[in-house]
């Protein structure tokens, strides 16, 4: 599926491969019927939020993650309609990070590190994160019934998944993937700041 649309400088569209979803890359999300599984969370990652500060326009912190409302969105060189537009997402639900404000405009990274300035409406405050680190091996990464490394494995997702966050703490996020729940190690994650904790 399409993510997001690099235009040109004739205004045609040159296709990129957007927050790491190649259009081949399907999602791997096999139920499992119970077992443990060993894996290492994030007591080593940083434990610190990054500094931040109010936002002039609303008030909430910057930086801050959001996730993508609109189906079509475009993505401007400067906060106003008289800016070129870079990049156009095609794809709701994908997390963003609002780096910056200036009256109903956000500027966004996103998880490649490409970032511009987009209207607010377009964004939501639902959380989302991008499935970043697979296992050791290589394979899916692994989600837990539990907070906990000795839990019953109930799925697995591949990297470059975009999945619902409902909670994070201690270094583990709660997700939502199609309705079926499970735990996986924050680090393992886009779209959550290290230590970040919420329900």
């Amino acid at each position: 599926m399409r993510e997001r649309v690099k235009l040109t400088g004739q205004g045609q569209g040159r296709m990129r491969r957007g927050l790491g979803l190649a259009a081949a890359a399907l999602v791997l999300f096999c139920l499992l019927p119970g077992g443990a599984a060993e894996v290492k969370a994030n007591a080593g990652a940083a434990a610190a939020m990054p500094e931040r500060s109010p936002g002039p326009s609303t008030g909430l912190p910057v930086p801050r993650f959001v996730s993508l409302k609109s189906g079509k969105a475009n993505v401007r060189r400067g906060p106003g309609t008289d800016f070129p537009i870079d990049w156009v997402y095609l794809k709701s639900g994908v997390p963003l990070e609002v780096i910056a404000e200036s009256n109903h405009w956000r500027r966004i990274r996103d998880h490649e590190g490409d970032g511009g300035w987009i209207w607010h409406t377009m964004l939501a405050g639902e959380r989302t994160a991008i499935v970043d680190e697979t296992e050791a091996d290589g394979s899916p990464a692994a989600l837990y019934a539990k907070p906990q490394a000795d839990a019953a494995v109930v799925a697995y997702a591949e990297k470059g998944y975009v999945a619902r966050v409902r909670s994070c703490r201690s270094g583990w996020c709660r997700l939502d993937i199609r309705g079926i729940e499970g735990w996986i190690p924050q680090n393992r994650l886009w779209g959550i700041y290290p230590g970040e904790s919420f329900e």
